[in-house]
């Protein structure tokens, strides 16, 4: 299937800004020497070039083999008659490289809650690759796939405890796969990442996953999920029926509010209740105290990881985040020096006023660069109930044409100071599969073009009020529902409103909030949607490769869950399957999606992502707008040891392979208030 790339000659009608966003035209100064993965026309430049430690791109070493003897620890921890700090550590500790230098013990770092797993990243078997081209081991020492990717062999390090002492071992992920991922309760349809799957105890600290069919990118979950597939089970075996009488169980349960014992166990796991403080963790903090408004953490006095002296890590003692839930007040808080580390809720039009706080010494506002293919995602609602709404999205002249009204070079100068990438949801540079022309296909402005286009469609303004209507002349409308979250969605899609509505389309933008956006997306109720195309790494893109076929469900998606519920329930008997049945072209996206997970063969991997990516280049299934775009992280100037140039996205984890845990404060500097 061939790949159109934009040939046309470009057409552009005067540039209609709307008055409330004309002061972010003009490009900023000081956004020309920030580092990013790219420059702005998308060409990958090796993140190696950053001038991060090297370690951060191989195994980690252990204290033996740095020559590291001698441990040493917080004075903080001094007074709380634990065991030596070299009992507590593990037989080998993991030596970390910081970014800059050493660090310094002591302080409390002031943060919100939506910004927690960002500066207390999650430890899991694995790890991600400061490059995002590889994994290491992490609570693992070591780790191996066998030739026909059926069964993945982890051997964790000898001593590692968990925050009470207790020690971790097989069991706690025996516990997370057996007992969460493959319970009926806590996982309805289970997840076809383990389906097939089970999990073999060898001894204490070694265990494999087993399948029944390839499963070879499992690695990669391993590493970006790595959280979700190991818990205490010491702790969570009393929230749990297959360990605890459930009528008793049932009896706390409602005791506590919960409507269910899922409900209470993740409440607890989330660190989101006032007994989270009892939660066991591996992360370099826990839970001290924790209620509506604010999450207290101290230093985890069993974290397994040091510095290059032996020093046990983290360096900060302790961690206070607040509540915050409007974004306003974060940006105010961050240009005034009243927070160490901020980036979650901060908006990249914010960022003129970020920088203004750095003239008063009190926050530095670096400018990393996010790696979603695209900060809007708009997705078509392929499966929707209303027939003549389905016959308008199938038709791909309808998709060009709505992908062609777009001026994304506009929306550029406007949203991100000329910073991004105007391009469509495809793979990131750095990925296997990127291909430039896949990003560029029906990218360019050509607003004659996309008249030309709909009106082929019998599309035409037949009442004369500048909006077209459907070819039997019923209205046409199209009302697209979304949370405005992450990245700049209202910005965005006011553009995109101005854009359509000059070739004649009317979209109506609604704002809704997160439970109804997950009800009705799920149901498939929504006309349109969107969301930010992240997994578009080689760590997600080849195991979700969400925007390209319908092999999963999810709030965020309201694409073709139909379609992929007849995928996922392809086990089960005819009468008992769910959704609908996709036509031939789609189930091949599906094929090609379920090979990409399951070969063993790199070059066959590769050819198969970019099938995928060619036939959406082609199809353009969804409709990209602009990214690999700046993404504002403001630090105080307390605060070190923190990288300016990172890349931001869930694929990463944000900050997991920059090693927060080396962060310290400078007690010389400005506290935050």
């Amino acid at each position: 299937m061939g790949c159109k790339v934009g040939g046309a000659s470009r057409v552009r009608r005067p540039a209609a800004q709307p008055p409330k966003y004309a002061k972010f035209v003009v490009p900023l100064a000081f956004l020309a020497a920030s580092g990013g993965a790219e420059d702005v026309e998308g060409r990958d430049v090796d993140v190696r070039e950053r001038g991060w430690p090297s370690a951060w791109f191989a195994a980690p070493q252990s204290a033996s083999a740095a020559g590291i003897a001698r441990f040493t620890q917080s004075p903080y921890l001094d007074a709380q008659n634990l065991p030596p700090v070299a009992e507590r550590l593990p037989d080998d500790p993991v030596v970390v490289v910081p970014y800059r230098g050493i660090g310094r013990y002591g302080g409390t770092a002031h943060i919100v809650i939506s910004d927690l797993p960002q500066f207390v990243p999650a430890e899991a078997a694995l790890t991600i690759s400061a490059d995002m081209r590889g994994f290491l081991p992490n609570l693992a020492e070591s780790w191996t796939l066998s030739e026909d990717g059926r069964v993945i062999t982890l051997r964790l390090r000898r001593g590692i405890r968990w925050s009470d002492g207790e020690p971790l071992t097989s069991d706690d992920f025996v516990f997370s796969f057996n007992d969460l991922w493959m319970n009926d309760e806590w996982a309805p349809v289970t997840s076809r990442h383990v389906l097939g799957g089970r999990i073999v105890k060898i001894d204490d600290l070694t265990f494999k996953y087993v399948f029944e069919h390839p499963n070879p990118l499992f690695v990669n979950l391993i590493a970006q999920l790595g959280n979700f597939f190991v818990d205490p089970k010491h702790y969570f075996k009393n929230f749990h029926p297959n360990y605890v009488d459930r009528a008793e169980l049932n009896e706390r349960v409602r005791a506590k509010g919960f409507i269910t014992w899922m409900a209470w166990f993740g409440a607890l796991r989330d660190w989101a209740i006032e007994q989270s403080a009892e939660v066991p963790t591996l992360r370099p903090y826990r839970v001290a105290s924790r209620t509506i408004q604010t999450l207290q953490l101290v230093r985890n006095p069993y974290y397994y990881k040091v510095d290059p002296d032996g020093n046990q890590l983290p360096y900060i003692d302790a961690v206070r985040a607040e509540a915050v839930d409007n974004q306003e007040v974060v940006t105010a808080q961050v240009a005034t020096g009243h927070l160490d580390f901020a980036t979650f809720d901060l908006r990249t039009q914010d960022i003129p006023l970020l920088k203004l706080g750095e003239r008063g010494d009190l926050v530095k506002v670096h400018i990393w660069n996010r790696l979603h293919a695209s900060d809007v995602a708009i997705q078509p609602n392929y499966n929707h109930p209303d027939a003549r709404l389905r016959t308008l999205y199938h038709d791909k002249r309808f998709r060009h044409a709505l992908s062609l009204a777009i001026d994304r070079d506009e929306m550029n100068k406007i949203i991100y100071f000329g910073r991004g990438v105007p391009r469509q949801v495809t793979a990131h540079p750095s990925s296997s599969y990127f291909e430039p022309q896949f990003a560029t296909a029906y990218a360019e402005y050509d607003p004659d073009r996309a008249r030309a286009l709909l009106t082929a469609m019998g599309l035409v303004d037949s009442d004369g009020d500048g909006l077209r209507e459907h070819h039997d002349g019923a209205p046409l409308a199209i009302t697209l529902e979304y949370i405005d979250f992450e990245t700049p969605k209202s910005i965005s899609m006011d553009l995109v409103r101005e854009y359509w509505r000059a070739v004649g389309i009317d979209l109506r933008l609604k704002l809704v909030d997160n439970g109804l956006q997950s009800a009705r997306a799920e149901a498939g109720t929504m006309e349109m949607t969107l969301w930010h195309a992240d997994r578009v790494t080689d760590i997600l893109l080849p195991v979700e490769p969400w925007w390209w076929a319908p092999v999963t469900t999810g709030w965020e998606m309201c694409m073709w869950n139909d379609w992929a519920r007849f995928f996922l329930t392809a086990n089960r008997p005819a009468d008992q399957r769910l959704g609908v049945a996709p036509p031939a072209h789609i189930r091949q996206l599906q094929r090609w999606a379920e090979e990409i997970r399951t070969t063993t063969d790199p070059a066959r991997r590769v050819e198969l992502g970019k099938n995928l990516l060619r036939a959406n280049a082609e199809n353009v299934w969804t409709i990209g707008t602009v990214g690999l775009a700046p993404q504002p992280v403001a630090v105080s100037s307390r605060l070190k040891n923190v990288i300016p140039n990172g890349i931001w996205g869930w694929d990463n984890r944000w900050t997991l392979s920059y090693h927060p845990p080396t962060w310290y404060l400078d007690a010389a500097a400005a506290p935050a208030h």
